[in-house]
Parts: structure tokens; C-alpha cells; sequence
């Protein structure tokens, strides 16, 4: 079944129907015939399996390729998300997940076009300190609408999509890779895009890997990782950071040990056969316990992005990277207490941050909080970035016209509605205002041109520049959107100065 070939005739369906019903596209991709629905503004394709169950003796283990069906497939409902701690009331978690989650869960939804070929590809990676979230919570039809083909991923989370432990080291072999087995899925999922997105009216040879929080952080990892060369052409780094400290795999083998310990095995000599028998239940009543998500296995990651930047190692494409000015929400969801933060600065840092300071305490603290997290290895990873493929760096501070004059900030993961012009399951349309439609699109404007073109070339005025550290200019998302010159550059060198010695990095 060629996927052109029935387009007109489900659109024309659609038509009849008075647009009131979605009606049946197919395509067909390496595995088997996938049936979704033709949308007015997309093709919408969900729960499509990119790689094989992580069950049995898949449990950690480097995912292998999905299977063949025989007849068609629905691909019209969301998929499982990938086991993490749901809340018992039913309502999103703290990664925007509800509903059914099951370890079977390496799916993926696609977005396409309802006309043309050659689309650019956008893959989405999701946030959700890789303990939650999930790809079927991301609406990518308003990118099919501006004929992009949009890519949303499910990948292992927790202690499912990062572990170690003597017993995995011992089984695998000597260059087999280990630990990272989430950062493994979106890897998996990249070279699904890379077989089959032409299928879908997509380009392979221009994709753009993109995400926020856990996600963002993510791409900097593959950013990392020599072998993902032509797995994509450019990559979207929101609220990433771009610091990471050094580490190794027997730090988590150590850590692995101790999760064994605590579901009663015997730790570091517990079998490998034990491990998986662990059922997801308690597995996931674990979460939480330690910090998880991307480190060095020496195989796979052999570095931090932070050494691979640093270095002139990392992956050569064209890169967009920022934050937001909001994202000390972070203290609240991690439990830091702005006080106590701000008790631990001296006398230097509160002349350095002396207009927070002015502002009493908890400010101060949640400024140093957005710089340290955020804010500096973003500009400190767009300068590493710039001698080579050009960079762009942005801030976002636009607040939404229907949380003033409460919120003065624009909190962790606030951009996401705005890039992708959608507004979520969970906001009410009619609270949306032009100011707010305005923003949204021309900050989704300028992902698509950057998806299209390489090149982010939008915003007020002569645009958007490409970061040069001699000019430290940035885009400022926000009331009176445009570009600002040495954003606030005396805090940010100053946190490059306390933060690159512990990052194992050569000064």
C-alpha cells in the first residue's frame, strides 16, 4: 500500500463526513501495513512499535528490532507509557503521564503532512528526569500543518532505562554497551526514522532531534556520541543545561548494587536472572531513591557532553540551546529550600548577584538556582559550539497573558506550549490570548524554519544571530521579544569560573 496513493481519497472521505470524523489512512513501513487517521491539519499515526519489548531477557538490555505483523495495524490510540509512578487519583503526573503504562512501551507517534514529500523531520524527546513522561502526550499536528513531519518517542525511564550492576557487566560483551538503555532506545528510535519516515512523506536526510528538560539533556548525550553522526542534522536543546559532572560505570554498578539490596536480593551478587524477575510494581515503588539518567559506560558514551564540547569532540550540526527565566521551579519540585540555599552564599555572590540580593534572599537564591542550572552551560555550550556548525542561543521569559500578575517567570518546560502551538490537554483554549497566540507563533516560526533551513531566521528587527562569544548575543522570548547584547554576563562568567573545575574538562 503506497501512503500517496490513498491520502486524496481519505481526505476527500473526511469531507463528506463534514470533517466531524478522522478518517482511516494506511501506510506501509518495514514491519507491517499501519492504519491511522487523516486530520485537517495531519496524519496521525500512534503507538507504532520502533524496536522489540525490553521484557525477559530484553530487561536491560540494548533494544533489538521491532517484529513483522501480518494484516493491518491500528495506529489510531496512545500506547502504554513506559513504567514510572503514576498518581493514584488517575490525574498527570509529575511528567504530564496518566493511563495505562506497561514495560512493553518502545513506541513511537508520527505527525506527517497531509500533502507533499521530503517533509524535514522534528524527533521529539520528552522530559520528566528520565523517571517520567511520555511521546504520546505531545501534540505534533500544528508542525504537520507547516510541513514538518513531527516524531514523538517513548523510552525506558527510571531503573528500566538506566542500570548497571556486576551481573549486566559480566553478561555483556566486551564492547557491548551498558547502562544507558534509554539513551540506547532513542538511538534505536533514530534509525527507525532513518528506515522508514520516508513513508511517512519525510525527509532522512534532514532531521532534527529536539527536546526539553530530561530530553534536551538527552540530546546533548547524543550529541556526545560519535556513532549518532547522520542519525540527525541539527538538534533543539530546551532547558537542557549543558554541565555534567564526571563519572563512570562503577559508580553505578555500585549504586545498581544497592537498588538490589533494597528489593531484598543479595546486592552486588545478586544473578542477573534475579534482576529480571523483579517485577515493574517494585521496580517502579523505587523511584526516587537515587538520581537517575545518562552517565559514561566507556562503550557506548565514552565521555560527558560537557568533555565532548569542551573538547571539539561533540557531533558538528547547526544547534539551538536556552532556557528559561523560571526555571527556579526546580527548587520546588526537587524540595530546595531557598533560605537554606541562600544561607550557603557568601559575600562575593551576593556582590555579584547584587540586584537579586537586593530582593531579599529567596530571589537571590533562585537566580544563582537559574543560572547555575540553566542558564550558563547553555551559553557556556552554544560558545563551545559556535567555532564549528553555528549555534543560536535564546532565554525565554514570556509569561501567559492568564497567569498575570501572579507569575513574574516563565517556569521550567513553559516554552513547550509555544513551540509546539498546541496548548495541551489541560489548558482551556479560551484562556488563550492573541498576545499569547502571537508569542506561540513566533516562537514555533522559528523551530520550523530551523527544522526547514538550518537556520532559526526569525524574530524582530535583523532576526536572530548565530552566538558568537565575542558578541554574546541572545534572543529573549519574552515581553518585547528580541535580541540582547551581554545578558547578564557578570553572573555567568562567574558561574563558569566556580562550576568548569569540578566538570573534568581542561582549563
Amino acid at each position: 500500500m503506497r501512503m500517496r496513493a490513498i491520502i486524496a481519497a481519505a481526505l476527500a472521505l473526511a469531507a463528506c463526513a463534514g470533517g466531524a470524523r478522522a478518517a482511516p489512512v494506511a501506510v506501509k513501513i518495514e514491519t507491517g501495513v499501519l492504519v491511522g487517521e487523516a486530520g485537517d491539519r495531519a496524519l496521525v499515526f500512534r503507538n507504532i512499535p520502533y524496536a522489540a519489548p525490553p521484557v525477559g531477557d530484553l530487561r536491560w538490555a540494548p533494544p533489538q528490532r521491532a517484529a513483522a505483523w501480518s494484516g493491518e495495524r491500528e495506529a489510531v490510540k496512545p500506547g502504554p507509557s513506559c513504567p514510572q509512578p503514576m498518581r493514584p487519583d488517575g490525574r498527570p503526573n509529575a511528567g504530564a503521564a496518566n493511563g495505562p503504562m506497561s514495560e512493553d512501551c518502545l513506541q513511537l507517534n508520527v505527525f506527517a503532512p497531509t500533502s507533499g514529500a521530503k517533509a524535514p523531520v522534528m524527533v521529539w524527546l520528552h522530559g520528566g528526569a528520565f523517571r517520567y513522561g511520555a511521546g504520546w502526550i505531545y501534540d505534533g499536528s500544528n508542525f504537520a500543518r507547516d510541513g514538518v513531519v513531527f516524531v514523538s518517542i517513548n523510552y525506558r525511564l527510571g531503573d528500566l532505562g538506566y542500570f548497571a550492576h556486576p551481573a549486566l557487566t559480566r553478561a555483556a560483551a566486551p564492547d557491548a554497551p551498558l547502562y544507558n538503555y534509554g539513551l540506547m532506545d532513542q538511538i534505536a528510535a533514530l534509525e527507525w526514522v532513518q528506515r522508514n519516515i520516508a513513508a511517512f512523506g519525510g525527509d532522512p536526510a534532514n532531521v532534527t532531534v529536539l527536546g526539553e528538560s530530561a530530553g534536551a539533556m538527552s540530546v546533548l548525550q547524543l550529541l556526545a556520541i560519535p556513532s549518532t553522526r547522520g542519525l540527525y542534522h541539527k538538534a533543539i536543546v530546551e532547558s537542557g543545561g549543558g554541565w555534567f559532572q564526571p563519572g563512570g560505570l562503577l559508580e553505578k554498578e555500585v549504586e545498581g548494587a544497592a537498588l538490589a539490596t533494597r528489593l531484598s536480593l543479595p546486592g552486588a551478587e545478586a544473578s542477573l536472572a534475579d534482576l529480571r524477575a523483579v517485577s515493574i510494581e517494585r521496580l517502579v515503588a523505587q523511584a526516587g531513591a537515587a538520581a537517575t539518567g545518562p552517565a559514561p559506560d566507556g562503550r557506548l558514551l565514552k565521555e560527558t557532553p560537557t568533555q565532548a564540547f569542551a573538547a571539539g569532540r561533540e557531533v558538528d550540526v547547526p544547534l539551538v540551546i536556552g532556557s528559561n527565566s523560571g526555571e527556579d521551579s526546580l527548587m520546588d519540585a526537587f524540595g530546595l529550600n531557598p533560605g537554606a540555599q541562600a544561607a550557603r552564599l557568601g559575600p562575593q555572590v551576593r556582590r555579584i548577584y547584587a540586584e537579586d540580593a537586593a530582593r531579599g534572599d529567596e530571589a537571590l537564591a533562585r537566580a544563582v538556582f537559574t543560572d547555575r542550572v540553566m542558564g550558563a552551560p547553555a551559553r557556556w555550550t552554544a560558545a563551545q559550539a559556535a567555532d564549528g556548525a553555528p549555534a543560536w542561543l535564546y532565554y525565554f521569559s514570556y509569561v501567559g497573558s492568564r497567569f498575570r500578575p501572579a507569575v513574574t517567570t516563565a517556569a521550567h518546560a513553559a516554552e513547550i506550549q509555544y513551540v509546539l502551538d498546541y496548548w495541551g490537554r489541560r489548558t482551556d483554549p479560551a484562556s488563550i490570548s492573541a498576545e499569547d497566540r502571537a508569542m506561540a507563533e513566533l516562537v514555533h516560526g522559528c523551530w520550523t524554519k530551523f527544522a526547514k533551513t538550518s537556520v532559526p531566521a526569525c524574530g524582530p528587527g535583523e532576526g536572530w544571530p548565530a552566538y558568537n562569544p565575542s558578541t554574546d548575543q541572545l534572543m529573549e522570548f519574552g515581553d518585547g521579544p528580541g535580541v540582547r547584547t551581554g545578558f547578564r554576563k557578570r553572573q555567568l562568567d562567574a558561574q563558569d569560573l566556580v562550576a568548569l573545575p569540578t566538570m573534568g574538562v581542561a582549563q
